[in-house]
């Protein structure tokens, strides 16, 4: 193939791996989970002294 005789196979290698790491990255951090919020409530013992 002399098309792809200048370009160095490193070069295509790193090109290729830095695209690789922008997908995922975009991948990762496209995605909105919901907060799943659980309320929780205290149950405060209220302790009244009498003197």
């Amino acid at each position: 193939m002399p098309q792809m005789a200048p370009l160095s196979w490193l070069n295509l290698f790193m090109f290729f791996i830095m695209i690789f790491i922008m997908f995922n990255t975009m991948n990762y951090f496209s995605l909105m989970y919901k907060n799943k919020n659980i309320n929780i409530k205290k149950i405060k013992k209220m302790i009244s002294w009498k003197w």
